[in-house]
């Protein structure tokens, strides 16, 4: 009997990663696999453990007196978590609740409480009239290009959206003398540098409100989310194939991620909120995510209980999604004990507090960011190419980690540096830059 390692190894040496076109004759042989793989992989314990994260709840926070008798705006309010939020909000004695959205998003509810408004947050002018018709006291920032891999081929747009929009949404939030503003991030920002253009507009968006909370009378907070089951990227595409018996495409057989529900990242913004404090910025994540889901069990559960007879085929990491993490991320002396979305070097000043662990987001005032940020914005304006505007948000990126990184703790660099130390025949060319700007601040960086 071969056990699901064997067959997914049988099944790489058929169809080995990379191939755009797959004959009948292949499609065939990784279809038998396939069937093979059900039986032998136990998918149903994973799907249904996905499936069940949908009724996860981390509750609302204790205190809500800041949120009672005052207006909200909600930026994406018509999305998957904006419109749990907004329905949160309805039950949370608020005074009004606005939502501001290009009008795209379907399928999730509306909510008679609730006043919807259209606006697209890449430009100012509708961002204001929307502003001066919902006159809020506070904001929820959700609007988004969500998906990794379309940020590869929609740059311009996604830089437009997820770091320069959440720019006009702070100015104009300043504009109305918003008191307290609320960023939905994403997991990825976990990573203090990436080339990949989602997760470095998620991570830039950070530092954006990083540095309008710098000494301001406004509080500034943010909620990194993972992997949302009721809108899930992977799940949809999962489903289409098992329904049009297309090729499964997936990355990699040992691909495993954490999942959280629309209602915990609500509840989780509403938490963020809560924690928020002038002059700074904190940032939240969920401390207990559960156990990982892996690719393989997924996908064989929801092609089992399907009845496809859809074919898998590994065809290997897409653009915008990582390969490999960098190998400091995470201090063995810290992971495990706080949340899975927060590294090793914010990690080192966490303040635990199930079920949402908190910390504060760093940068120095950097010129050098500012211009670079005034440059990127300036290449999304004119008819520059999608590579200029990637190498403009690179360059930015990586300024923001040397940022990041001189004001770490010179312990946590150290730890870090002698983490990846172990690695350094096998970094890539990327994670060797960053080991070098790490090491440059571990004997500098205040203790």
């Amino acid at each position: 009997m071969t056990t699901a390692e064997e067959t997914i190894a049988a099944m790489r040496a058929v169809a080995p990663p990379g191939q755009p076109d797959i004959d009948a004759a292949t499609l065939a042989e990784l279809a038998r696999l396939t069937g093979r793989l059900i039986t032998e992989a136990d998918g149903g314990t994973d799907l249904c453990r996905f499936t069940a994260v949908r009724k996860r709840s981390i509750g609302l926070p204790a205190d809500t007196s800041w949120l009672q008798g005052r207006s909200v705006l909600v930026t994406g309010g018509t999305g998957c978590v904006g419109s749990v939020l907004v329905g949160l909000l309805g039950q949370l004695g608020v005074a009004g609740v606005a939502s501001v959205s290009r009008g795209r998003a379907a399928g999730w509810p509306r909510y008679p409480h609730a006043e919807y408004l259209t606006a697209d947050i890449t430009d100012p002018g509708q961002l204001a009239a929307a502003f001066r018709a919902a006159s809020p006291d506070l904001v929820f920032h959700l609007a988004a290009q969500r998906d990794p891999g379309l940020a590869e081929t929609l740059v311009r747009e996604t830089v437009a959206t997820n770091l320069l929009g959440t720019g006009n949404v702070i100015a104009a939030a300043a504009e109305a003398k918003v008191t307290d503003l609320i960023f939905a991030s994403s997991g990825k920002a976990l990573r203090p540098y990436s080339g990949e253009v989602y997760t470095a507009t998620k991570r830039a968006a950070e530092w954006l409100l990083a540095r309008a909370a710098d000494g301001s009378d406004r509080r500034y907070s943010a909620a990194r989310f993972t992997h949302v089951v009721d809108n899930s990227i992977i799940a949809a595409r999962l489903g289409r194939w098992c329904a049009s018996g297309g090729v499964v495409r997936l990355h990699d057989p040992a691909i495993m991620f954490y999942v959280q529900s629309a209602r915990e990242s609500a509840e989780l913004l509403l938490r963020a909120g809560q924690a928020g404090r002038r002059g700074i910025l904190r940032l939240s994540a969920m401390t207990d995510l559960g156990s990982p889901v892996g690719l393989v069990e997924l996908a064989v559960g929801m092609l089992a209980q399907a009845g496809s007879a859809a074919p898998i085929y590994w065809s290997g990491y897409e653009a915008g999604y990582e390969r490999a993490p960098f190998p400091g991320l995470y201090d063995p002396r810290t992971a495990g004990g706080v949340s899975p979305l927060l590294n090793g070097f914010e990690a080192a000043a966490v303040r635990p507090g199930p079920p949402v662990d908190t910390c504060q987001v760093r940068y120095p005032p950097c010129g050098q960011s500012d211009e670079l940020l005034e440059l990127l914005a300036a290449r999304c304006a004119e008819p520059a190419p999608a590579s200029a505007i990637r190498a403009s948000l690179d360059r930015l990126s990586w300024s923001l980690l040397d940022g990041a990184m001189s004001v770490a703790c010179r312990s946590t660099l150290a730890r870090a540096a002698q983490l990846t130390e172990r690695h350094r025949h096998s970094l890539s060319a990327e994670h060797s830059q960053m080991l070098e700007v790490i090491r440059k601040y571990a004997d500098k960086a205040p203790g």
